[in-house]
């Protein structure tokens, strides 16, 4: 079981907006802010019910991008993921909908953020 993840940004200020807006409709807040984590650099963790369990940090981008699936119990919830974030900035990286190569329920969503990071928002249960 993953308790939380974390991965550098290159723009801290613009990522940390970019979060708190596409994040929103899954319901996860930005929980805690350190002003200097273990590599010099901001870091913000956002999460639900206090605990932050996705963490973005400033200490410059990866060469790479990566993925990231955030679960909500909702589809409603993924469409609005969609919405959110795509309006705070991200591209489409998947329009929300049925991925039944996954299994029949797996409806999901699929956005790049300002790095180029695939950020998806999923939900297994049927309709």
């Amino acid at each position: 079981m993953i308790d939380h993840v974390g991965f550098p940004v290159s723009d801290y200020a613009r990522a940390r907006s970019f979060y708190e807006k596409a994040l929103a409709p899954l319901g996860y807040t930005l929980i805690m802010e350190v002003q200097e984590n273990q590599f010099g650099a901001k870091a913000a963790g956002f999460g639900i019910n206090g605990k932050p369990d996705f963490w973005i940090g400033g200490e410059g981008g990866l060469n790479k991008p990566l993925h990231i699936a955030i679960a909500t119990k909702e589809r409603a919830a993924v469409d609005t993921f969609y919405k959110a974030a795509l309006a705070a900035g991200a591209k489409d990286n998947g329009a929300p909908g049925i991925r039944a190569h996954y299994h029949p329920n797996y409806y999901g969503a699929f956005v790049l953020d300002p790095d180029g990071h695939n950020i998806e928002a999923v939900c297994h249960a049927p309709a």
